[in-house]
């Protein structure tokens, strides 16, 4: 059997009831969604299995009215016994070579989410898996500090936020984040972090004093100023003007911070581009930077799904001017075009960004964070200088 047919018997294809007539044909069906009373407030609108896993899971009705009974999802959160903490990339068109991720998968529910095809590793599905089966390393700041005090490490900026966001609504209770922040701050280690969630004006204090020392710089997401949009798109995520306030919370604690218009999704929220630079603008924000919407793995039929299900009237529009800036592709993974597209159309957003950055005096300036404050941290056990 090929590859192709055996992927098809474990992700048998169900042709979505809202799928307009005259569709594409070489767009592929979609997969049975789960019923909205179990799934209100996420962004998925099903749970298929992951593409490692021997067998499909499809909910369907067997007569006896058994998805009456399924009970809505809801977050557990489980423990994640890692090692190590930073995790090392080498990909050419990424400003960092090392992150840490606090947590897996994301409460935030963002339909879009280019890390939602990492669950199936865990055996779980991307889609309201993703969103609903959450892990956590509680063991983060001390596994830190004990990587940073490691005679042959070599300090450079650690990013957070890259992969899964790290103020999501359980660091609330938890505070692994901010026990990180607190190794870094100690060991004078700079950090860049990435989040769409309010929370981080909680460590406000915190980012402030490294701040001083060039030592941090948050950058915050905000995709569309539209609430409905935003609250459709990313259910369980802050409200654009939660995050803009953050913004003004930040620059105002003297913290560099950026704007991420991310990700951009043309016939959707292209058109607001120029309105998020102004807003972020005037909340203080020196710096911008933008990301077109990425569709990895599961991440493009999930994507379909919601769009079908929110938007039907887009769907076909939406992905022809994708696929005319992924080079006939629902997606390309090419390095140094995957973020920012190819074509007429992604060459017109990005020099619409330029534009307005230049208007706006965004970008004029880019801070840098340093490496020199770093002091590695005593190991357990090591005596102390008596000098």
């Amino acid at each position: 059997m090929s590859r192709a047919s055996s992927n098809a018997l474990k992700h048998p294809p169900v042709k979505a009831p809202s799928e307009p007539a005259g569709a594409p044909a070489d767009f592929p069906e979609l997969a049975v969604p789960v019923q909205r009373d179990k799934r209100r407030g996420r962004g998925a609108q099903s749970n298929a299995s992951g593409r490692f896993e021997a067998e499909a899971r499809i909910a369907f009705d067997d007569g006896w009215r058994s998805l009456d009974d399924l009970p809505p999802f809801k977050t557990t959160v489980a423990l994640d016994t890692a090692r190590k903490v930073i995790t090392r990339n080498d990909s050419p068109d990424i400003g960092f070579d090392r992150s840490i991720n606090p947590y897996r998968g994301c409460e935030h529910g963002c339909v879009y989410c280019f890390a939602r095809p990492t669950h199936a590793f865990l055996g779980l599905s991307p889609g309201l898996d993703f969103e609903s089966k959450l892990f956590a390393k509680p063991d983060a700041p001390q596994l830190l500090e004990k990587e940073l005090a490691a005679a042959d490490y070599e300090p450079r900026m650690i990013a957070i936020g890259t992969n899964t966001d790290p103020y999501q609504p359980i660091e609330r209770e938890r505070k692994i984040m901010r026990g990180i922040l607190e190794v870094l701050e100690r060991a004078g280690h700079p950090v860049g972090i990435v989040t769409k969630s309010a929370l981080v004006a909680r460590d406000a204090d915190i980012l402030a004093r490294m701040a001083k020392r060039n030592l941090a710089k948050v950058a915050i997401s905000v995709t569309t100023l539209d609430p409905k949009l935003a609250r459709t798109m990313e259910p369980r995520a802050a409200a654009p003007e939660r995050r803009l306030e953050a913004l003004r919370i930040l620059s105002q604690a003297g913290i560099p911070t950026t704007v991420m218009v991310a990700p951009v999704i043309p016939a959707l929220n292209d058109a607001e581009i120029e309105r998020i630079l102004d807003a972020a603008a005037h909340a203080g924000v020196k710096e911008a930077a933008y990301v077109m919407l990425r569709l990895p793995l599961e991440v493009r039929d999930l994507f379909r799904e919601w769009l079908m299900a929110n938007y039907p009237d887009r769907y076909r529009h939406v992905f022809t001017l994708i696929r005319d800036m992924r080079g006939g592709r629902d997606y390309d993974s090419q390095w140094g075009t995957r973020m920012k597209g190819t074509g007429p159309m992604a060459w017109m957003i990005g020099r619409r960004f330029e534009i307005a950055c230049e208007k706006l005096g965004l970008n004029k300036r880019r801070s840098k964070l340093t490496t020199e404050h770093f002091a590695r941290p005593k190991r357990s056990g090591e005596q102390l200088s008596l000098f």
